[in-house]
């Protein structure tokens, strides 16, 4: 039974990662990601670090190793280039999609593990917050470096774009003023209770393969 559930594993492992470059070509492009400004920005940071802290603390817990989480994290940053150089396929230049700066807030997770013994709720409550804090610091740092964004998202519209999500200007102002402030606070919050849930799937699993 153990080759059953370490394939459980692995295929859970896979499959988060596969639907996290989904999330970020539909979340991560220009329309989204730039255009729709810094409202849009909150949005892609709380849904890249909550999909982050999931299935790097379930892979991580699984090993029991420190540094599973960036190996982790590595493993979507790969997946996501391979998404861009398709899209580079299709005419579209190659910072279409705006690969998420995952690997340093993985890394934060792997080192809360380490230098707390291997605690899984220090992992979880420590680790989670400083996933959620650090992520959009680290993506509008991602975001700075993109050419002209607002100019490539009317140049190069997704074409899978519904009518009414027709790029405008970004409204400066309002309570999005500060983008990275309200995306840190937001996903530090809720990183703790989804890295609780990818806690909780490991164990699950666990006692699936046991029945």
């Amino acid at each position: 039974m153990v080759w059953l559930r370490r394939t459980t594993h692995y295929l859970f492992i896979v499959v988060v990662a596969v639907n996290s470059t989904l999330l970020t070509i539909n979340a991560g492009d220009y329309i989204f990601y730039t255009d729709w400004a810094w409202t849009s920005f909150v949005v892609f940071s709380i849904s890249q670090s909550t999909m982050l802290v999931v299935g790097a603390i379930y892979y991580m817990l699984f090993t029991g190793v420190p540094g599973t989480a960036t190996y982790y994290a590595t493993i979507m940053t790969i997946y996501t280039f391979v998404a861009k150089g398709a899209w580079f396929a299709l005419g579209y230049p190659l910072d279409f999609i705006a690969v998420p700066v995952w690997i340093p807030s993985a890394m934060l997770l792997d080192l809360t593990y380490w230098a707390t013994r291997r605690n899984k709720h220090a992992a979880i409550i420590i680790g989670g917050v400083l996933v959620g804090l650090s992520l959009p610091i680290f993506n509008m740092i991602n975001l700075l470096l993109v050419r002209d964004p607002l100019e490539m998202a009317f140049k190069y519209p997704r074409p899978t774009l519904p009518p009414y999500m027709t790029p405008i200007e970004p409204q400066v102002g309002k309570f999005y003023n500060s983008p990275v402030a309200l995306g840190s606070g937001a996903g530090a919050v809720l990183s703790v209770p989804i890295a609780a849930l990818g806690a909780k799937l490991n164990t699950w699993t666990y006692r699936w393969m046991a029945a």
